[in-house]
């Protein structure tokens, strides 16, 4: 998908909302909050969607998930055998690298881990590259998708994962910057080499943790 197909005057018509989002947030009043909240972050009332202005319909029927690469069995998951899986129920801050964060979203989703286990990691694998359905990639160190709480969520709130939240599928992983949460997601390929994405490769910092402010590339 080339860049001429995303729509900047939707890109920044959200950047004004968002600017309207911070303005009327309450902000961290005590010690621990502000221990809580990352460095150059804001707090959100609300949830504010910021993608690049393309969403693929919802199609529970058509649904697949490739699990490609460096793996012993590949592996295309259907919704049903999806939603089969042990599921993983959690609580966690969302921070974008816009500058808003949002304290305890509830989600719920299948722990990344079991997909790993179930195609059967070889050696070589080191990198996971994330896949939507409207061609944006991002890439996550592998030992960072491990983590005990990096899920494939479908349900945000107890509710069926919207369409603007990235259903019927997103990566979630909460300790970076939401971009590297990859929204509609349709494959995970395991890789032996890193391979920067859509915004990393448009000066979005290659790993993106909020609490050392890695927004952007100084290279």
């Amino acid at each position: 998908m080339s860049d001429q197909e995303y729509n900047p005057k939707m890109l920044s018509a959200k950047m004004k909302l968002l600017e309207r989002f911070r303005a009327r947030a309450p902000q961290p009043e005590t010690a621990a909050d502000h221990r809580r909240l990352p460095p150059g972050q804001h707090l959100t009332p609300g949830f504010p969607v910021l993608d690049l202005g393309v969403r693929p319909p919802i199609n529970r029927e058509t649904w697949r998930l490739e699990v490609t690469g460096e793996v012993e069995q590949p592996w295309f998951f259907s919704w049903e055998e999806f939603r089969s899986l042990p599921r993983l129920d959690l609580v966690r801050d969302f921070h974008c690298v816009t500058s808003w964060s949002k304290y305890d979203v509830r989600w719920s989703g299948v722990q990344f881990r079991t997909v790993a286990e179930r195609v059967g990691l070889k050696p070589t694998a080191r990198f996971v590259i994330a896949s939507g359905a409207e061609g944006y990639t991002t890439n996550v160190p592998l030992e960072d998708c491990l983590r005990e709480d990096v899920i494939l969520a479908d349900e945000l709130e107890g509710q069926p994962l919207p369409l603007e939240h990235g259903g019927p599928v997103r990566l979630l992983v909460p300790h970076l910057y939401a971009w590297k949460s990859c929204k509609f997601l349709r494959g995970l390929r395991f890789a032996e080499q890193d391979e920067p994405g859509f915004w990393e490769v448009r000066g979005y910092h290659n790993y993106g943790d909020p609490w050392r402010e890695q927004r952007y590339s100084r290279g």
